[in-house]
């Protein structure tokens, strides 16, 4: 008996389901505007994208964590360190450079390299200590924001006037009309996408995480490929970080709270399997914008208190979870 025809509509059907995120993402906005038609004003889109951005970028960078096989629960305390120490950075140099740009130059170089550095420790304790990345970052997670909380006395470091006012415009100045924070998250979102689908390290990261032994195999850089994520997950911390220390002007131990819960969240929003092997950094920067709509939607509409927005949010990482199960 010759086999039966393949379902014609099964690959429709798969790439209507790969849409899922654009097209959650939509309902939300027609939903958020017969709520309340304030929504779609030009003012409320760009600060719901200014603000996704800070997630955003660091979403990237967990993007090629968790197709790895990877995760990283630190980088709220990460972004939290890092604005403190810019701050401390900048605010010791204005003494002898001044408040101009080698200042605020040299604060934001520091920002870079005490966010891959971290992501170095990360992926080298993880890879040649032969430990959980859960538990690793779990640990990092309390030491990054007890060593800021120690800077800060328990208080809050502050920027120099003169260097925030000139610091300002990398947060509030725009391009042609476009904030800074989304040019640069769209940069960043941009070049994620073509490592990740269009270079070999992109490739390896996602054979590593369909199969680390497999990939052992194949004779990949396992360790070297693994720590190279973490390093770019760091880089993305601290170019986050570098976008938000404009907005406050200060860093306190509760800077970046909750900022891992919220990447993760718009990582596996946007369809990237929490086992590894596959992911799309499209997705993800669809899962920041999603996750930043609802908050938006709430505070607008009042449905529900805004001290309940966390919840929010771990409510939609269980129930991506469960559609996930038995994913790959």
């Amino acid at each position: 008996m010759p086999a039966a025809p393949a379902h014609p509509s099964r690959p429709l059907l798969a790439r209507v389901a790969s849409l899922g995120p654009l097209l959650g993402l939509l309902a939300l906005m027609v939903l958020a505007t017969g709520l309340n038609p304030d929504f779609l004003t030009v003012a409320n889109i760009s600060n719901v994208l200014t603000r996704a951005s800070f997630i955003g970028i660091i979403a990237v960078g967990m993007t090629f964590v968790i197709i790895s096989g990877g995760i990283d629960l630190s980088v709220g305390s990460m972004a939290a360190l890092i604005a403190g120490s810019m701050i401390l950075i900048m605010n010791a140099l204005s003494d002898s450079l001044g408040s101009g740009v080698p200042t605020i130059a040299l604060g934001m170089l520091a920002a870079l390299v005490i966010g891959a550095l971290a992501g170095l420790f990360h992926g080298a304790v993880i890879t040649r200590g032969r430990i959980e990345p859960f538990i690793v970052t779990l640990g990092t997670l309390g030491i990054y924001r007890a060593v800021l909380t120690y800077l800060a006395q328990g208080g809050a470091i502050s920027l120099d006037q003169e260097v925030g006012d000139r610091y300002g415009p990398v947060y509030y100045g725009s391009v042609l009309g476009i904030p800074v924070p989304i040019l640069v998250f769209a940069a960043v979102a941009l070049l994620g996408g073509l490592i990740l689908n269009r270079t070999r390290y992109g490739r390896y990261v996602q054979a590593i995480g369909s199969s680390e032994q497999v990939a052992r195999y194949a004779a990949l850089n396992v360790s070297g490929i693994k720590t190279a994520t973490y390093v770019l997950l760091g880089v993305c911390v601290g170019l986050a970080t570098i976008l938000y220390v404009p907005r406050l002007g200060s860093a306190t131990p509760s800077t970046g709270l909750l900022w891992e819960l919220e990447a993760i969240a718009a990582v596996i929003i946007g369809g990237t399997a929490l086992k590894g092997g596959s992911g799309r950094i499209w997705g993800t920067v669809v899962g920041a914008v999603l996750l930043v709509t609802i908050e938006n939607v709430l505070n607008l509409t009042n449905i529900i208190s805004v001290y309940l927005n966390a919840a929010v949010t771990g409510a939609v990482i269980i129930g991506v979870a469960f559609f996930q199960r038995g994913r790959r």
